[in-house]
């Protein structure tokens, strides 16, 4: 029975660990700026401070499953019991922030549910404490009642769990939803077989100007014949498409579309 919870804390902070990544590469800072901890501290800080809260969760939930050793459970019940206060100041000093739990999905203002969670997973670390053999065995052997009255509970205190069915119900379109980071559609620019017939031809590798419309960012670069090299990126999905043209002389047409390639 005492080792019943540990999957549960196990999964819940992976889960956490890699939503917070998640939101620290593709968030902009007004998006940090409502998660957690981030809105506790100054601007310049705040991705330095989702990112801790990340290491954190990720050291605890690998400690809790590879040994029994009790630093790491102690130092769960820790981390359960501080976010708890941290909630709680969130509520009184940033009531339109949300709790970051698990990144961009914990964005909504903090609520009673929030902080109940963090309670109720404060006693399953504390229950945790004295159990025999590291996490491993508790998946390996699970106590089915005990596991699923655990997630039974939080499921009812996650308000993550309406934001998720919210959005699958109503997806906006492609121009007005938030693209991914600049730098990610970069990369993307830069795996495509667009970028591979013209790079050679580029004085630059840096764009000198980039902009978005509606479901495409466009990246401008000059090449050695100093015309404009206009690359647009789709924002749609995970394979973008890629059309490039070059602007700037007489006889210039844009060029073929690119079709997706996989990145």
């Amino acid at each position: 029975m005492l080792a019943s919870q540990l999957p549960v804390l196990i999964v819940l902070l992976s889960l956490g660990t890699v939503a917070k990544i998640a939101a620290i590469r593709s968030g902009s800072p007004g998006t940090l700026a409502q998660l957690g901890p981030a809105v506790l501290v100054p601007d310049r800080f705040r991705r330095a401070a989702l990112l801790c809260c990340a290491v954190a969760e990720a050291g605890l939930a690998a400690g809790l499953l590879v040994t029994a050793h009790p630093l790491f459970r102690w130092a769960t019940v820790a981390f359960c019991a501080m976010s708890t206060y941290i909630l709680l100041e969130l509520r009184r000093r940033r009531p339109d922030a949300g709790c970051g739990c698990f990144g961009e999905v914990s964005s909504a203002p903090v609520g009673w549910r929030s902080i109940g969670r963090t309670v109720v997973l404060t006693g399953m670390a504390g229950m945790s404490v004295w159990a025999e053999g590291p996490g491993w065995l508790a998946f390996a052997h699970p106590s089915w009642e005990y596991l699923l009255a655990g997630v039974v509970v939080l499921a009812l205190l996650s308000p993550e769990i309406e934001t998720l069915a919210e959005r699958a119900r109503y997806r906006a379109p492609c121009e007005q939803r938030r693209g991914p980071a600049e730098s990610v559609t970069l990369t993307r620019l830069r795996s495509s077989e667009a970028w591979q017939a013209h790079e050679a031809h580029l004085s630059t590798a840096e764009p000198y100007d980039s902009w978005r419309e509606l479901c495409w960012r466009f990246f401008a670069f000059r090449n050695h014949d100093e015309h404009d090299v206009v690359f647009a990126v789709s924002l749609a999905g995970r394979r973008p498409t890629v059309r490039v043209a070059v602007v700037g002389s007489e006889d210039s047409k844009p060029l073929p579309v690119y079709k997706p390639v996989s990145v």
